[in-house]
């Protein structure tokens, strides 16, 4: 079962402040969460984890230096 991370937890686990996440969610940057109650959102850890890696490839790419063996 995939783990439901509040926003303190996202921050943590991201790095960036909310207002950042926010923002880049409103340019679809980050993944956007799910409702989990009325006033209550949260994003799926699985999601999060494929934003980390796609982000870390995409780096890798860009790269102007050689990777070292």
């Amino acid at each position: 079962m995939d783990q439901v991370m509040r926003m303190k937890d996202v921050v943590k686990k991201i790095g960036l402040c909310r207002a950042t996440i926010y923002s880049m969610i409103s340019r679809g940057e980050f993944p956007r969460p799910i409702r989990i109650g009325d006033r209550a959102t949260g994003w799926r850890e699985s999601e999060l984890e494929a934003w980390l890696a796609r982000r870390s490839a995409a780096r890798e790419q860009a790269s102007p230096f050689p990777k070292s063996h």
